[in-house]
């Protein structure tokens, strides 16, 4: 691997004393790697039947496991097709789990891409309540979007905007709000050689800086007795309980709780927590706070329209019968959107709840909508073994046969598992899988 920084050696030395050797070692052995189960989409008995390897729990969430050094390519997988899991960096589900979703909350993922959180909290919630998932940087928040579509997720928003803006726009809104804030990244070393590139001592003080403003900003959004969790991929200091620290002194009504968790190790504050190489994971930091004060909710509800008969149409095509929430048309989107949510004017909205299709020339259902269904709900289906040859013809984009019983829009699901759709007529299916997802 790239070398490491002399700056950042000689600070772990520092820090770690006589456990510097060991984090040391870790330096020559593989990054650890692991998946997660999208509990919205497939049980663990399914995932772990399909999958060509085996994997074993990690201590950092209930739905994540290691997978073997070898386990390589898993985007061509069939079941990661489906969303049946997502591949994250065995601590990286840390953080989540100290936020603890429960169902029927509200919840904001304020610096959100790729999604590996935003899905895990999405998972959590179980289809109740609303995920709200932004990201500044347009062309992430369009691969987040893509993740949060793939894994099934129903009762989300996915924006682009700047953390300040939506936090004031939607003061008080939130039960919990999660800062996986942008850091130097130093938990990142073992697995990718740009960051080391990237790093320096000036790097990690803007770093430090930037995360300050926006656990301030991000605390606007909370109302009174709300928890937000702050954390990084990082193990300098400057950007951790420093932050923290920063933080409680310039936003008293604001206390610091237990992590409440047994992995990892405590911070230099107590109550957060620490995850090395040594203790199972590349490397994270997770903090615990909650807000004692009143917040007002300031954010307006959305102004839903009246129920577009399109939408109705295209849901009528895909489901047996009518699914949870509220149809609408938004220029050529058709979408089922979720109950209850706040005014989105002005906060760069990418997608709230799921793309049911498109009406331009005529109504076109989209890949979203059958991700976001069990078989049984469907009107039309077809199912494949995940080690099928049409499973492998279909996620290559091929057209695959059909029984003539099978008409007009069709889900394909494998080992049961909602994976896209085609069009069937006269004995054969004409893939929609998209061009941009498929097996090459």
């Amino acid at each position: 691997m790239t070398a490491l920084p002399q700056a950042f050696l000689s600070r772990m030395e520092s820090f770690l004393g006589k456990e510097y050797a060991s984090f040391l070692a870790c330096y020559g052995k593989p990054h650890l790697r692991g998946i997660r189960l999208n509990p919205l989409k497939c049980d663990e008995e399914t995932l772990l039947r399909t999958l060509p390897f085996a994997v074993f729990p990690t201590p950092f969430s209930r739905l994540s496991y290691y997978t073997p050094e070898g386990a390589d390519k898993l985007g061509a997988l069939p079941m990661h097709h489906a969303g049946a899991f997502y591949s994250q960096e065995p601590s990286a589900a840390s953080a989540v789990t100290v936020l603890d979703p429960l169902p029927g909350e509200r919840v904001l993922d304020l610096c959100a891409a790729p999604g590996g959180k935003s899905t895990q909290i999405a998972a959590l919630l179980m289809g109740k309540g609303l995920l709200w998932s932004n990201e500044i940087v347009k062309s992430r928040a369009n691969v987040l979007l893509s993740n949060i579509e793939r894994m099934g997720v129903r009762n989300a928003v996915v924006s682009s905007c700047r953390p300040d803006v939506l936090c004031e726009r939607l003061a008080g809104f939130f039960d919990k709000v999660l800062v996986d804030a942008p850091c130097s990244g130093e938990g990142m070393f073992r697995r990718d050689a740009r960051v080391v590139e990237e790093w320096s001592p000036e790097h990690v003080a803007s770093c430090a800086a930037r995360q300050l403003a926006i656990l301030k900003s991000a605390s606007q959004a909370l109302k009174e007795g709300g928890i937000l969790v702050y954390s990084t991929c990082t193990f300098s200091q400057e950007e951790n309980e420093d932050v923290v620290s920063a933080f409680l002194q310039q936003c008293s009504d604001f206390e610091l709780l237990d992590c409440g968790v047994s992995f990892g190790r405590p911070g230099t504050l107590p109550q957060t927590r620490r995850i090395f190489p040594m203790d199972g994971g590349e490397g994270h930091f997770v903090a615990r706070l909650r807000r004692l004060s009143a917040n007002a909710c300031a954010p307006s509800g959305y102004l839903y329209q009246k129920e577009s008969k399109d939408a109705l149409e295209c849901s009528k095509w895909i489901f047996k019968k009518p699914s949870e929430g509220i149809l609408q048309q938004i220029n050529a989107s058709l979408l089922l959107m979720p109950e209850g949510m706040p005014c989105t004017e002005g906060l760069n909205v990418l997608r709230a709840g799921v793309l049911l299709g498109e009406k331009k020339q005529r109504i076109e259902p989209a890949h979203a909508a059958f991700m976001t269904a069990k078989p049984e709900e469907l009107v039309s289906v077809l199912s494949f073994s995940h080690d099928s040859k049409e499973a492998a013809a279909f996620l290559h984009g091929e057209e695959l046969e059909a029984p003539e019983s099978c008409k007009g829009y069709t889900g394909v699901a494998i080992d049961g598992v909602l994976t896209g759709f085609g069009k069937c007529s006269n004995g054969r299916l004409k893939n929609r899988y998209p061009k941009g997802l498929r097996n090459h």
